[in-house]
């Protein structure tokens, strides 16, 4: 029935645990870092209506990442000791993952803990130790970068971190400690909230949401309104120099309805829909095109009589739609897109070559507009 953002989820479920308590608008962010995956939104909740302000995050970014930096670590010291490299073998490779990985379990609880595995590679036995410290060492760049995407975060939605009332942790890896300390550092000593476990929070969140759709009627849910936001700005190609005019700005709160009302005097006309914060259509994602054909072509020196609508319409789910009509023939096509989208990781890369190229976009702005204006006065 409806497709929900996990930290949006969460939020919901934290909103609801604090409803009883909570007095005007509160700024949260979910910190959200799970086995494979990272991502961090800033919601501002207000007597039942969540919206989110900002997202960011990496696909690519998880406890996964920190058991291969423990298994590397492992692999160069038994090649140490005993002058064997089992980084060919899948199955001793399969079964240290494994130790690795309930050795980083322990470790938030302890500071010290051991690895035994019998007869790991050629009958040989690994018996070793790895301290917190050690563990922390090995990810200190990744746990860094969680914080630079919170950074970001901040950012995008304008807001300073002495404004965040509240900071929500989800997904198993938030119970690594340097990550909590790390985060209560970079929040002034703000300790994160915990009332939620934070491997349920999605699913409570989600069950929630459900339950407000299917009119349970409990008094607790049946007021609230989600409002999210588009990971990327959104626009089409424009018919000279390949510009994209943008209609949908990076952040806009869906569900949107947007249009663009241009001329033309060609007889077909292909738009094409494209997402990302480049100036050039080209150097942006290309979402789908379509084509409106048997425009009649106007003569010079003659007003353009052909006046195109193209629309860009979401549903609650994000779902883009895209249309265009004619307004002199009433001819109209559509697009959708629910597929194609880009992960985070992609967007980030994105936002950074917009502005490593921001200056080149400038100046093919200004020749495209120059050249238009040329056209217009001759």
């Amino acid at each position: 029935m409806r497709i929900i953002n996990e930290p949006t989820a969460a939020a919901i479920a934290y909103g609801l645990d604090k409803k009883a308590t909570s007095v005007g608008e509160k700024n949260v962010l979910i910190f959200d870092l799970g086995g494979g995956t990272f991502d961090v939104s800033l919601l501002t909740i207000e007597e039942g209506i969540f919206e989110v302000k900002a997202t960011a995050g990496d696909t690519h970014l998880g406890g996964e990442d920190f058991d291969n930096r423990m298994v590397n670590h492992f692999v160069q010291e038994f090649k140490r000791k005993n002058k064997k490299d089992i980084s060919g073998n899948p199955r001793a490779l399969r079964r240290l993952r494994t130790s690795c990985e309930r050795a980083k379990r322990t470790l938030s609880s302890t500071a010290q803990t051991t690895i035994e595995i019998d007869s790991l590679y050629e009958g040989i036995d690994f018996y070793t130790t790895i301290t917190r410290a050690r563990f922390e060492k090995l990810n200190m760049g990744l746990f860094r970068k969680c914080i630079e995407l919170v950074e970001k975060c901040l950012r995008d939605a304008k807001m300073d971190k002495s404004s965040i009332h509240d900071v929500v942790l989800v997904g198993g890896s938030t119970r690594i400690p340097k990550v909590q300390q790390l985060l209560q550092e970079f929040f002034n000593g703000k300790e994160p909230r915990k009332s939620i476990n934070p491997d349920e929070a999605v699913a409570h969140g989600a069950a929630v949401h459900a339950a407000m759709m299917s009119g349970a009627g409990d008094e607790n849910f049946e007021d609230l309104v989600l409002l999210d936001v588009t990971p990327s700005s959104l626009g089409h190609e424009t018919d000279y120099g390949g510009d994209m005019t943008v209609l949908i700005p990076k952040h806009t709160v869906t569900p949107f309805r947007k249009e663009h009302v241009f001329s033309t005097s060609s007889d077909n006309l292909t738009i094409q829909v494209y997402e990302g914060e480049r100036s050039r259509a080209q150097d942006n994602n290309l979402l789908g095109k379509f084509e409106l054909s048997g425009i009649s072509p106007a003569p010079c020196c003659v007003v353009v009589p052909h006046q195109i609508t193209v629309c860009f319409d979401t549903d609650r789910d994000g779902i883009l739609t895209v249309s265009a009509k004619n307004k002199t023939s009433g001819e109209k096509i559509s697009i959708t897109s629910d597929k194609g989208r880009q992960s985070e990781e992609e967007i980030e890369k994105m936002v950074q070559k917009a502005e490593k190229y921001r200056l080149e976009d400038e100046r093919n702005k200004r020749k495209v507009e120059a050249k238009n204006a040329l056209e217009e006065y001759a």
